[in-house]
């Protein structure tokens, strides 16, 4: 990649990372840059996953309040979302790009779909204050653990699902954000692992756009509740499913 790529990729991965943690759906950005820039479907998807990975971490430091307690459950969780994050970075790499190439269409559509959804799930979520869910439901580790399947293999719109999954089951929805970055960074992480050792990771990308997610994502964090997510949702939507029609075309 010339160095003007480079910098389109950072600066894509900046705002990345702040749309993580604000509206969510930053991979639907950032993944279809990298194809435009030309990389294969695959390449892509790893290199964004690798550097996403410091803006989950940023998403992490920003919603640290809300982890005060909940040590136990975040360990749980967390465990589930290693063998998820696992099993779906495993099965990217064992199975042809040619059916990457023909799944990741539907994939970038139903991640825009969910993004565009998500008010309308999270506002039939109950938001209390107290801890009435202090026992996790048993159901919820297996949503869970097919969730970071999900996120391993593709992982847009990961945190939409999570939101879902978490707030259901916890009846808390502050805290169902917070944890959703928590898991989404687990996830990361494995998938930082696997396709760092085994993936095509473009090197070079990830060393320009992974600081600039970091910064992006922690920023995101702290701006979440002063910059209203609607219309940047719409945009994203609007753009994913675009680039869906887009790779559609491309089969």
């Amino acid at each position: 990649m010339s160095a003007a790529d480079l910098l389109i990729a950072a600066a894509v991965a900046l705002g990345a990372g702040v749309i993580n943690s604000i509206a969510g759906g930053g991979s639907l950005v950032l993944f279809p840059t990298l194809v435009a820039l030309g990389l294969p479907t695959v390449a892509a998807n790893v290199t964004n996953s690798v550097a996403q990975w410091p803006g989950y971490l940023g998403g992490m430091a920003g919603f640290r309040r809300e982890y005060t307690g909940q040590g136990r459950r975040m360990a749980r969780l967390g465990a589930v979302s290693v063998l998820g994050g696992a099993a779906g970075s495993v099965l990217l790499l064992t199975t042809p790009s040619e059916a990457f190439d023909v799944v990741v269409p539907v994939l970038v559509l139903l991640a825009s779909l969910l993004l565009a959804v998500q008010p309308l799930l999270t506002r039939r979520l109950p938001d209390r204050d107290d801890d009435a869910a202090a026992r996790d439901p048993w159901w919820l580790y297996v949503a869970l653990f097919l969730a970071t399947v999900y996120g391993g293999y593709f992982g847009g719109a990961l945190g939409v699902i999570l939101v879902g999954v978490l707030g259901t089951a916890l009846h808390r929805l502050q805290l169902a954000n917070a944890l959703k970055s928590a898991l989404s960074a687990v996830t990361a992480t494995v998938t930082l692992v696997v396709f760092g050792l085994f993936g095509p990771v473009a090197w070079p990308v990830v060393a320009v756009a992974a600081p600039a997610s970091l910064v992006g994502g922690f920023a995101g964090a702290r701006i979440a509740e002063r910059i209203p997510a609607t219309p940047l949702r719409v945009l994203i939507v609007v753009f994913g499913v675009a680039v869906s029609v887009y790779l559609f075309t491309r089969i």
